[in-house]
Order: structure tokens, then sequence, then C-alpha cells
């Protein structure tokens, strides 16, 4: 199929070359999945074509690549990359140009997958149940049992539905004939989805005029349909809880975990936020414990339950295996599907499929021989410069060997190799992939070659197996490469499956009606715990970017600067005998504003399931600032500024992006804990100095609090040390106040255990010390009297900022480590 017809247009050979394919040069080797044999530009890419000949050929190329890039960096999108020390948070690489495919090829490919899904499911259930596969031999012992994936203690093992596989991807290619082959089945927690539908995102934003007059199908509501099918696995009555289990943080592809969570409304949680009671999974919530019903893993196979999988394994449930024994849970996939991620298997499909199915392949795949049987090692012996050999098991650590490379003694090595080990070997046909347009990411603009392979999603719903109208587009880094890999340094495109005749074919799901109520408490303890940190870091960051940007303005007045500066280095802002001014590169210091805001960095990172896109941005555009900072040496106070607006905008985004939860309201309460330490401890350290009640001190001092326009709309007086105390101490109506601070955390408790169902409330502990006027104005003296009267001042301000300390120990225990609340606290 070479899909030269497509929504009734008609090719025109004779048409003049448009000028930006001059740089495209077609390969007669490969299938060109733009131009046809005659040089013309396929029916079905004309469209694209001819807008980009319109436009700025070279224009448009390089305002789409800037502003992907910008698109990706600001939204987070990022594939780490394990052997590269370099690859930690590594951008995604995407071209803005799409691969375009027809409706009547992608139908044909669509029937192939769906095909292969359900053979794979019927391979998996006949390997873990009565294995007549291995007892009529078209199967050999050795390619399951040999496999590292395959699980012995799931054999006997029946999910329910008799559904082993729930999501599942095809890597694709096509060859120079034109015909899709299956290279590669994806089984075990296939990754890349997530990607796919931020591709076409970024892409309908880059190019939007382009996706409107081209008809392209809609890749919208395929996870909506992958939730309604993991909630229907609750029981009639009960609130249907799913959740997606990833390895955390530091997993590749840990981006598009966050991102699916987001796009299905599911938690993301961790394998200890998971607990196994009586064969019952629970998430630990804030509330208590709630039943978990489906687990979409994102996690390997062995890791998934220490007790009867890999005992060293840290990232899983413990006694996960026996709640899918007793048909306590749905876990998607299965544990076990990763034995089917094998080169291997692909020489055995068509005899599986007319066993198991009764039907022959509907897609081919590519030629393969396992080299443990003793015919197939002859072949690929004979015939060694035509075929590609590949581990037959992931765990083996070795690179694909092109036989048309191997000469002389690295040859006989190899043979040698192969011999003693055939049955670790794998010998496919080398297909030389095809090749499609890209924009030139450097040099002149224009078009480039790029070769080409393409990933297929499957996932299971109600009315059988669904595709993804699309997926994702893995482009090597030339056109010669004959392997596709991400972690190779490999781009992306997204896929435009064609409409037939401007119709999206594919029928609105339909919509579960819920059966129950929605519930607001099912929050991992885990996550919101790190939205209460996240709140107190944020407004850590701000407090100490105010507090040196009031000290940098202060700095021609030398009793100013110095008193500030030495209130900076108490409070470690500043480190001892640091320039402040490298305060802002400071790395290693772990009370300065640049720790700060990597932790602040680190729990957005934890959280990032919970928060709006706009509120990513904006940590990422934080960190910018600083690392920009660091490189221009900008005039501290302007960066500062910068930093203050970026995480004022952070407030913004929490308040109208977040739903107003009790993970919302933790965070609220986290940030008013902040203020209330920050602002006790400082004015504590302000009472200690001698020289406290100075008026340009104590000017400084409400600038550092924010407080200095406020203060001078209130009192008709020049700064004083016992109005500014009025003002920042007892004033239940000024958002600095710590009584303001006291009176919103106790509504903030109170609120919190109302929506967690009572259970006690957690007390504020230390009180504002109440001083009349006249008191007020004894700290204004210069005395040793108005000397001790202050440091008095700054001992009770000292034990408010102690209570602030137990209160976040208390909270600590009660929501995120659920221990009693008479264990020993912890420090914060």
């Amino acid at each position: 199929m070479n899909g030269e017809a497509a929504n009734g247009r008609a090719a025109h050979p004779d048409a003049p070359a448009p000028a930006c394919l001059s740089s495209y040069v077609p390969d007669p080797r490969r299938y060109d999945e733009l131009l046809a044999g005659d040089g013309s530009v396929r029916p079905h890419w004309r469209p694209l074509i001819e807008r980009l000949a319109a436009d700025d050929a070279g224009d448009t190329a390089r305002r789409s690549l800037e502003l992907t890039r910008r698109l990706i960096i600001e939204n987070g999108v990022s594939y780490n990359v394990y052997a590269d020390p370099q690859g930690a948070d590594r951008p995604w690489t995407l071209d803005p140009l799409p691969l375009v495919l027809t409706a009547e090829e992608w139908r044909a490919i669509e029937t192939g997958v769906v095909q292969r899904a359900r053979l794979l499911n019927a391979l998996l259930a006949d390997l873990y149940g009565p294995q007549r596969l291995l007892a009529e031999g078209i199967v050999p012992p050795e390619l399951p049992f040999g496999h590292p994936n395959f699980l012995w203690p799931c054999l006997g093992l029946v999910p329910r539905q008799r559904t082993w596989l729930h999501v599942y991807a095809a890597d694709l290619a096509r060859a120079p004939d034109g015909r899709w082959w299956v290279l590669a089945d994806r089984t075990q927690a296939p990754s890349g989805a997530g990607y796919a539908l931020e591709n076409r995102e970024i892409v309908e934003q880059v190019l939007p005029e382009w996706v409107g007059e081209t008809g392209v199908r809609r890749v919208r509501g395929f996870w909506g349909e992958l939730r309604e099918h993991l909630l229907g696995f609750a029981d009639e009555g009960e609130y249907p809880l799913a959740v997606i289990l990833t390895p955390g943080p530091y997993n590749e592809t840990y981006f598009e975990h966050a991102y699916i969570a987001r796009q299905m409304g599911l938690p993301l949680v961790e394998g200890h936020d998971l607990t196994v009671r009586g064969d019952t999974v629970y998430l630990k919530t804030l509330a208590g414990l709630r039943r978990v019903h489906a687990i979409l893993r994102r996690l390997d196979d062995d890791y998934c339950d220490p007790v009867e999988l890999r005992g060293d394994s840290a990232l899983g449930v413990p006694g996960l295996i026996g709640a899918l024994r007793a048909e306590r849970v749905v876990l998607a996939n299965a544990p076990g599907t990763g034995v089917l991620e094998s080169a291997a298997w692909l020489g055995f499909h068509s005899g599986a499929a007319q066993r198991l199915l009764g039907e022959p392949l509907a897609m081919p795949v590519l030629a393969t021989w396992w080299c443990g049987e003793r015919p197939a090692l002859d072949y690929v012996l004979a015939n060694l410069d035509q075929l590609v050999l590949k581990p037959t098991y992931p765990n083996q650590r070795f690179e694909p060997v092109f036989g048309r490379d191997l000469e002389g003694a690295a040859r006989e090595a190899f043979v040698q190799r192969l011999l003693a080990r055939p049955y670790a070997w794998v010998a496919q046909e080398r297909v030389a992939l095809s090749q499609a347009p890209a924009l030139r990411p450097s040099g002149t603009p224009g078009l480039t070659a790029r070769a080409v392979a393409i990933r297929v999603y499957v996932i299971a719903t109600a009315n059988g197996y669904r595709v993804l109208p699309g997926g994702l587009a893995r482009v090597a880094t030339d056109s010669a490469v004959d392997v596709v890999s991400t972690q190779r340094g490999g781009g992306s495109k997204d896929i435009w499956v064609l409409t037939a005749g401007g119709a999206d074919e594919q029928p609105p799901p339909a919509v579960r009606a819920p059966r129950t109520q929605h519930r607001h408490d099912d929050i991992p303890s885990r996550l919101v715990e790190n939205l209460f940190w996240l709140g107190r870091y944020k407004v850590r960051c701000a407090d100490k970017a105010r507090l040196l940007r009031s000290t940098f303005a202060v700095r021609t007045d030398r009793n100013a600067w110095s008193h500030a500066l030495e209130i900076c280095r108490e409070l470690g802002v500043v480190a001892d005998a640091a320039d402040p001014a490298a305060s802002l590169r400071d790395e290693d210091n772990p009370l300065g504003v640049v720790a700060d805001v990597k932790r602040l960095a680190w729990c957005a990172a934890q959280a990032r399931s919970h928060l709006s896109r706009r509120y990513w941005r904006g940590v990422i555009g934080l960190q910018r600032q600083l690392r920009e900072a660091a490189v221009s040496r900008s005039d501290p106070r302007e960066v500062l500024e910068r930093v203050l607006m970026s995480l004022a905008a952070l407030t913004g985004f929490a308040g109208e992006d977040m739903t107003q939860d009790a993970g919302w309201n933790l965070m609220r309460i986290g940030q008013r804990l902040e203020r209330l330490l920050f602002v006790a401890e400082l004015l504590a350290q302000q009472l200690r100095l001698k020289l406290a009640p100075q008026p340009a001190h104590v000017e400084w001092l409400l600038d550092a609090c924010d407080s200095l326009r406020i203060y001078r709309a209130r009192y008709a007086t020049a700064p004083r040390l016992g109005p500014a105390l009025e003002l920042l101490v007892y004033n239940p109506l000024h958002p600095a106040a710590l009584a303001f601070q006291q009176q919103q955390i106790r509504q903030d408790l109170a609120e919190l255990s109302s929506v967690l169902g009572g259970g006690g409330e957690i007390a504020i502990g230390e009180s504002i010390p109440f001083r009349a006027g006249p008191e007020i104005q004894q700290l204004e003296g210069i005395g040793e009297d108005a000397a001790e009267a202050r440091r008095r001042l700054a001992l009770k301000l000292a034990a408010i900022g102690a209570a602030a300390g137990r209160l976040s120990d208390s909270l600590s225990m009660r929501y995120f480590s659920h221990t009693a609340a008479d264990s020993q606290s912890f420090l914060t």
C-alpha cells in the first residue's frame, strides 16, 4: 500500500518542485514517505508542502523550530538518558513537521495491531495457563522459560476478565516495498503514548492553521477511555479508585507518568504509597486507607512485588501478587507480560495466530530466526551479511550486530561467540527504514530526510481493543540509520492520520455514569506532603528574596548595610565571609536562595501530577532566571525582582488552577507556617541588636517584610520600632503580621479537620504576646531597660517560631507519616 490517493486529491507529476524541497535528497534504497517514485509529492502530503511553499519556507521553519523548542522547555517535556551524565531531564526532541498517513492505510494498521493485541493476550493466557503451544511444539519451551520476565509465581494466575494486556504498543517500520512490518512488541509497560499526545498539543500550537486545514484525526479522549475501563473494575456500590504506579522521578519517562496522571485524573503513586491488607490493595491517603481497584503500572514486571518476585525491590508493593490471585485488584498490564518482549517471538507468531485465533496474521512481521533452533542457526551462519543479530532476552547487555560490518578476525570471533551460546541470539532481516521530511534544525532552512519508524498504541475498552489514531513517530539522527532509539539521541514526530471525507471516523466513547459521589480525600499522603513543603519552600524563597532585595537597597547607607548584612548572615541567607552579591550564584550554601529554589523544584516534580501546566512553567522559569543570573552577573536587585514576580505568579496559579481540596489546604498551611517562622525569626534577630530602634534599620525591616507602604499609609510618622511591631506582630488584618498568620492557620486547621471527618484538631501552640501601647513604646528606648525588654520580646517571638516548628511536626505525623500524635517528633 503506497497511499497514492487521499481525500480525492490527485498528484501533479509535472508541477515544478517547491523551493523548500531543494535540500531534500531521496534515497532509492528506501521508501520515501514524501515523494513518489517519479519524484512528485504524494497526494496526501501535497496540502502541507503547498502550505509550506506558500509561506516563506525558511521563516516558517525557523519560527516553528524556535517555538517548538520553547514550548518543550516551558512545559518541562523531558526524557532522561541513563548512560549520559548530562542526560537527567534532557529536553524532549520534536520535529514540528508531522508524518502524514492516509485514512486507508491507517485502517490496515488498526486492523493489524488490534489483531496482535488479541493474539498476545491469548498467548499470555496460554503461557501462564494450559501451555498448549509448548505441548504441541509450536513454541520452544526455552523461549519463555529462559526469559527473565517469565514469572513463575504468576503461573495459574487468571486476571479479571482474562485481560492480560490493557495497554499494548507495536513498533512498525515501512519496508522499501511500501508495506508496514512489525519490528517489536511492547507488552510490559509501553511508553511513549503520553509523549505522542504532548507532541500533538505542541504541534497544534506551532502549526494551528495547518492542523485545521488538513483534516487530521483527533487523539483526545484516548486516556479518558482507558480511565473508564480501569474504574469499571470496582464492585457495585463501591467508590472506584484507580492509580498510576511509577518508579519515581528518576525514571527516564517520568514526565510521561505525571502527564498521564493529569490527563486521566488519577493519583500518581509510588510503591510505598500503597499497602496490601488481607489481599486488598489500599492507598495511604490523608483520611486513612482507601481501597484501590486498578493499577496502571509503569514499573517493570519483577519489581512489582518484593515478597514473591524481586526481593531487593524498593519500588514495588509487598503482597501485590496475592491480591491479584484473589482477584481483588487489576494490574494493567498484568505481571509477567514482559515475557513477550523479545524479538525471538516474531518467528513464532504466525503459528500461534493459527492455533489461538484460527486466522493468519493481518500484518507481516520482520523475518526472524531464533538461533536456539539448529535449522535457524544454520541459515543465519550462511546468510550473515544480510542479517542483524540482537540479544534474545532484554537482560543481555550487548548491542545489535550488523553482519555486513563483520570482517576477518572480528567475523570469526563473532561466529565462535554465536556457536557458544546460540540461544542468546536472534537474527532478523535487515530492513532499510523509510525516510520522511523533517525541518532542518541548523544551517540553511529547508527540509531534510530522516529515517523513521512508528509506535502505535492500543488500549482495552469495554468494547474491545481501540487504537490511538496516530501515535509516536521516532526519527533517527540521519536518513542512513537503520536503528531508531530515543536513548541514542533520536527525535520524534507527531503522526497525522487523515480523515476520510473530512470527518473523524472514531465515534465519541460512551461515558459511564458515576456510581457514587466523588470524594476529595483519596489524595496520596506522599503527594500532599510534597504540596505542603512546596508551599513552605515557595514562601521561604520569597521571604529570603525580599530580605536580600531590601538589603541591597541600603548598600549606600553604611550603618544600615552593616545592620542588614549581620541579620542576613545570622539567618544563613548569606554565608559567612561570602560576597553578598554572589548569594544568587552560591549553590553550596544550604540556607541560600539557590538551594531553596532547587528544593522547591524537587517538591514540584514530586507533585507534578497535581499541578497545572502553568504552574510547572512557572517553576521552570524560576530556575532559568537563577541560571541566567549566574551567567550574566546581572544587578542582584533586578534578578530578585524577577524572582519575586515568578514566585507571585506561582501563588496565583495555585489559587486559580488547583482544586481547593485537602492537599491545597495543607499547601496553604505550609505557606502560612513558613511566613510565621520567617517573620518571628527576623523580628527576634532585629530586637537582639543594639541599634534596632534606629529609623533606617526599622525602615529596612519593614521593607524586608513587604510592609513599608502599608506602614506609611497607616502611621503618619517616620519609621519607628513601636508602630512597626504593632503592625508586624499584633495587627490581625495585615497579611505579614504574626497575629494574622496564627488566625488564618487556626481557620485552615479547623477546615482541614472538617474536610477529613474530624478526628481532633491540632493546636497551633504559642500565642501572640499581648502588649499595650506604653509597653510598645518602651521598646524604642536606648537604655538597658529598653534593651532588656527587647530581649524578652525576642525570646517570646522565638518561642512562637518553635511552636510553629512543632505544629509542622504534628502535621507530618498525623497526615504524612500516619504515626501516633504522641510519637517522638522529628526536625523540620
